[in-house]
């Protein structure tokens, strides 16, 4: 099984590296955390203008039909440069899904505008009181003559502040369905949440909200949810990566009693440890990615990935700041924004634990 990218996939992470470096300074992210929200427009821009916004999106809306694996690669990069643009809710959360089971008058209002910056989007998944993200409970829909009402509250909603539209998770009376709200209508009602790496978040209130609904095969709300938590671990290779990276260049120029700090055994262990995890959480990453860019299940997959990007992630940020010593805990020190992007991913979407409780209702009893 070979996992190294194609000339394309490659280009796609050099094109984002080099804007994601030039325009997410340390001194620009500074900038914008001081602000009421973590969004940069003009990067968002940039982002469009380069044509990576629309590098998963189908032929039909005007792009070249990539897939899972370079979006990933896209992914990595913003975890690389813990970039202040939407690329996560907007391109995985919200255009995903509408450019698979959207039909064709939904796919033309929104996915021409997400290529070229215009919209943005998300998807509302978690409820409150309700620990799985797929499987809706408390929000409901029902249908009244060719429109869908959506009715519940959505917690930690990605970007829901910026977005246009929303996919919402809910109940109908055929089962759990995926259901687009305008984000501007009345019946919808964002509340933005603090948090601690000044990400933007919302909680999403919808009452008897008009709402047009997703169709597919299958077990749609779920299959988000997979493409969603492998979203996620690709964002925690380039936050995993970019931390690690970090740490060995302060360990290597250091000093402490006439030689660097990175000479000290337990220093070489730790920083050992946290690069095993860092392989730990790419292969596994993009073995789920590699699944379901072929067509192929990888529910089982994602949860794995999903446990190593919130169990082994959260040791190699820790390991990233505690190597810094006091630096390390420097809200305006670099390595601060690692540990709380990954920290964000650890929780989102399921922490390590329930990842291991889906994997083990995944195993009928007989064969455990």
């Amino acid at each position: 099984m070979d996992f190294s990218f194609n000339e394309e996939q490659e280009t796609v992470g050099k094109v984002a590296r080099q804007l994601f470096e030039a325009r997410a300074t340390p001194e620009r992210l500074t900038e914008l955390e001081s602000g009421d929200l973590r969004h940069d427009p003009e990067l968002w821009s940039e982002l469009a203008s380069s044509d990576l916004l629309g590098i998963a999106l189908p032929e039909a809306v005007g792009r070249s039909g990539g897939g899972f694996l370079e979006l990933g690669v896209l992914l990595s990069e913003v975890g690389w440069s813990v970039a202040p643009v939407p690329v996560y809710a907007t391109l995985v959360l919200g255009a995903d899904p509408i450019a698979r089971h959207g039909d064709a008058d939904l796919q033309q209002q929104y996915l021409p505008g997400v290529i070229d910056g215009s919209v943005i989007l998300t998807a509302a998944l978690a409820e409150p009181g309700n620990s799985d993200p797929a499987a809706p409970r408390s929000t409901t829909a029902r249908q009244k003559n060719d429109t869908w009402l959506v009715d519940g509250v959505k917690d930690m909603v990605p970007a829901a502040q910026l977005a246009n539209a929303i996919v919402v998770s809910a109940v109908a009376d055929d089962g759990p369905g995926l259901f687009v709200v305008d984000a501007a209508a009345a019946e919808v009602v964002i509340a933005p949440v603090p948090t601690t790496d000044s990400q933007p978040y919302a909680q999403v209130t919808l009452t008897n909200a008009p709402a047009r609904r997703l169709r597919g095969d299958g077990d749609i709300v779920g299959s988000l949810y997979t493409r969603a938590v492998v979203g996620l671990c690709a964002i925690q290779v380039g936050v995993t990566e970019r931390a690690l990276r970090i740490a060995a260049s302060y360990t290597a120029e250091r000093e402490q009693f006439g030689r660097p700090i990175g000479s000290f055994q337990a220093v070489q262990q730790r920083m050992a440890d946290a690069f095993i995890d860092t392989e730990a959480i790419r292969w596994t990453t993009w073995h789920a990615a590699w699944l379901i860019a072929e067509g192929r299940p990888a529910a089982r997959d994602a949860s794995i990935a999903k446990f190593w990007a919130a169990e082994a992630g959260a040791r190699v940020v820790a390991t990233a700041q505690q190597v810094h010593g006091g630096m390390g805990i420097d809200i305006t020190y670099p390595v601060s924004r690692y540990y709380l992007w990954a920290k964000d991913i650890e929780l989102a979407l399921g922490t390590a634990s329930q990842q291991l409780a889906r994997l083990g209702t995944a195993y009928p009893e007989g064969r455990r």
